[in-house]
């Protein structure tokens, strides 16, 4: 299965007249307030809300990580809240930069469910192409997911530092924190030794919609990230890695997610950093 939607699709999904996929809105914004209020003023019709920093980050402890995973029991809960059930087609979307609905993807199908897709583009796509719309908060029966985590590879700080060395591991964050030029969020600058530069800006083209999957291929295959390599990916919390896992998945690499990522892994002082362009 694609694990994208485009909102062409999606209309075209919703009008066949069978069981209608679980719709999940996870509009977030990095730093800001909740964005409930844009979902109360319009959202895709049935769709349910949850919010990234309430229900699909943990709390903050020891490690550092800005967006910890969330207990899976927690997670499991907020699923059944929604209405999410094992055998439902879940679809997730965001504001347009999928970002959190990559993370709820990743979340997903990490606790084992079996259909997620990720509608390309948001709720910016899904106006751009005509869809309406509604204010209505809909009203949902118990869903039954229940979690079971590992359903796909997790890496750990040492994992990542491991893989750098033996695989591929991709930063996907901006090319001037992977260099150590700035850091505005965290307490040191750089990137993990071994690890190579591949922006998650350059997933998407000028509208903000996934490139086409050859194209992704290509990219990605440049950086040795190609099918039956050991590809892993980390970010600043976890978030936008996400998204890089995703866009790896439409391209057809499967990739680990070092979810600590970057707030985690400097957080600890006695772990090595790295600057400049090269993997050092």
């Amino acid at each position: 299965m694609n694990p994208i939607i485009s909102a062409r699709e999606l209309a075209e999904l919703l009008g066949a007249g069978e069981r209608s996929p679980r719709l999940l809105d996870v509009r977030w914004r990095s730093g800001g307030p909740s964005c409930r209020p844009e979902y109360a003023a319009g959202h895709l019709p049935g769709a349910v809300y949850l919010g990234l920093e309430e229900e699909l980050t943990g709390p903050k402890g020891t490690t550092g990580c800005r967006h910890p995973l969330p207990d899976p029991a927690a997670f499991g809960a907020a699923m059944r809240r929604a209405g999410v059930r094992a055998d439902d087609d879940v679809i997730v979307y965001d504001g347009g930069q999928n970002w959190a609905a990559a993370r709820t993807w990743w979340l997903l199908r990490w606790t084992g469910h079996r259909s997620v897709r990720v509608l390309d583009g948001g709720v910016a796509a899904w106006t751009a192409a005509g869809g309406e719309l509604s204010d209505e908060v809909p009203e949902v029966a118990e869903g039954d997911f229940v979690p079971a985590p590992g359903a796909v590879p997790l890496l750990d700080a040492d994992g990542a530092a491991a893989l750098a060395r033996r695989g591929v591991l991709l930063d996907a964050r901006a090319a001037e924190r992977y260099r150590g030029e700035v850091e505005p969020l965290d307490p040191v600058a750089g990137h993990i030794p071994g690890a190579l530069s591949a922006p998650t800006t350059e997933n998407v083209d000028a509208d903000g919609l996934f490139r086409p999957a050859a194209e992704l291929a290509e990219r990605f295959s440049a950086l040795g990230a190609v099918p039956g390599a050991e590809v892993g990916v980390y970010c600043g919390s976890g978030v936008s890695g996400a998204h890089e896992v995703l866009a790896l998945a439409v391209a057809g690499v499967p990739a680990a997610l070092y979810a600590g990522s970057w707030s985690e892994w400097t957080a600890d002082p006695s772990r090595p950093v790295a600057t400049g362009a090269q993997p050092g």
